[in-house]
């Protein structure tokens, strides 16, 4: 295989099912990327949806979001997710994402609580190679009795008590963009997330992108850590692509009053149809 340093003029374009073979059939830490209700990678997840409901995998997943929206909302509704690492799991003004509410109020999943702080510093301690990074963040809280394995340190030279929040890495991230080249340079806007972070502690980094130029000039996410560039145009829908096209309020609403009951799997279906896929659950 061509290590990643090695493989910075490959035309590294692929379709939309071939990216989604590159998860693992069982127990792939994927991380999401995007922010809330914007710039989600829909198009892959529906597509991940798609994939299980004809084979039956991926599942087990161990979703890693910043914020988590509709996008992992989707795949713990289809029983795909064990695991939930994020600060934050809803759709804003649109109230509870009604697939985890349901599945955290039964169990049925694994929830890592985490802040912004245990999530950022973890990435940082990720992209550092080193096992942990020191924090005075959750001293005085009660989140350390839900989180035994945060640890504490002793500062060598000030001999203060800090937490040592582990490092996070991940198999997987998917990235949606407003544009990349064929070597997987991408721009991802204006609101970053900590998208550029998760592809560089990922092992595996796959960008969906609403259109492939043939070059970028500038990028946020570089070429040489990314292993797969799909195009996908409305890929984010119906999340936004600022400036491309916004939230679509109307469908979000109508999946908040559909989810759980029998209109959710024609809902998913018709969402699965505007991106090109086909799904029977």
């Amino acid at each position: 295989m061509t290590s990643k340093k090695n493989r910075r003029a490959e035309d590294k374009r692929v379709s939309l099912q071939q990216a989604v073979e590159m998860v693992p059939a069982t127990g792939c830490s994927l991380a999401l990327g995007g922010l809330t209700l914007y710039r989600r990678p829909m198009a892959f997840a529906l597509a991940l949806l798609a994939s299980n409901a004809r084979s039956g995998s991926p599942q087990n997943l161990r979703l890693l979001c910043f914020t988590a929206g509709l996008e992992s909302d989707i795949l713990v509704g289809a029983g795909m997710v064990s695991q939930v690492r994020s600060c934050y799991f809803g759709l804003e003004a649109f109230g509870l994402a009604p697939n985890f509410t349901s599945a955290a109020s039964d169990g049925s999943i694994e929830i890592v609580e985490e802040t912004e702080a245990s999530l950022a510093y973890g990435l940082r301690a990720g992209m550092a190679g080193v096992g942990f990074m020191p924090s005075s963040a959750w001293l005085g809280t009660d989140l350390p009795r839900l989180r035994p394995d945060v640890k504490t340190v002793e500062d060598p030279y000030s001999g203060e008590t800090l937490m040592a929040f582990p490092a996070i890495t991940c198999d997987i991230a998917v990235i949606h963009a407003l544009e990349a080249d064929p070597q997987g340079n991408a721009m991802i806007g204006g609101n970053w997330g900590v998208d550029p972070e998760l592809a560089m502690v990922a092992d595996t980094v796959v960008i969906t992108a609403e259109q492939i130029r043939p070059k970028l000039e500038d990028a946020n996410i570089i070429g040489p850590i990314v292993d797969a560039v799909v195009e996908a145009p409305h890929g984010a829908w119906p999340t936004s692509c600022h400036p491309l096209y916004p939230l679509d309020g109307l469908a979000t609403l109508e999946y908040t009053e559909k989810a759980g009951n029998e209109a959710y799997s024609a809902l998913i279906a018709a969402w699965a149809q505007r991106h090109g896929l086909a799904i029977t659950i």
